[in-house]
């Protein structure tokens, strides 16, 4: 459960690292760059300990990787929504099932 949390707080840096420049269009480049490497770096901070907790706990590099693009998913469709105002249209959410269904398949024995 630590490893979830801490992937989930991690996408949050993450998210808002990799697309907070998007409604900011008016800032140098440059700037959103140095701006958003500072708030990586905390998304690494907290995402190197949760991989290798995971790792310790017995998943593997595969299962980690999948449930942390479920979780980037989940929290980018709220930040889309919410910061982007971009629709969450029905397509997207199909999309969403078909990378639910790997997250199944990623940890069926």
């Amino acid at each position: 459960m630590k490893t979830i949390g801490l992937l989930i707080v991690s996408n949050v840096f993450m998210t808002f690292a990799w697309y907070w420049h998007l409604k900011a269009s008016g800032i140098p480049l440059w700037k959103a760059i140095v701006i958003s490497w500072s708030i990586a770096f905390f998304e690494y901070c907290l995402t190197v300990p949760a991989n290798r907790m995971g790792f310790l706990e017995g998943w593997n590099g595969f299962q980690l990787k999948i449930v942390q693009e479920v979780i980037t998913l989940v929290i980018f469709s709220f930040f889309a929504v919410l910061y982007l105002k971009e629709p969450l249209r029905w397509n997207y959410l199909v999309s969403f099932c078909l990378v639910m269904g790997a997250v199944y398949f990623a940890f069926k024995k």
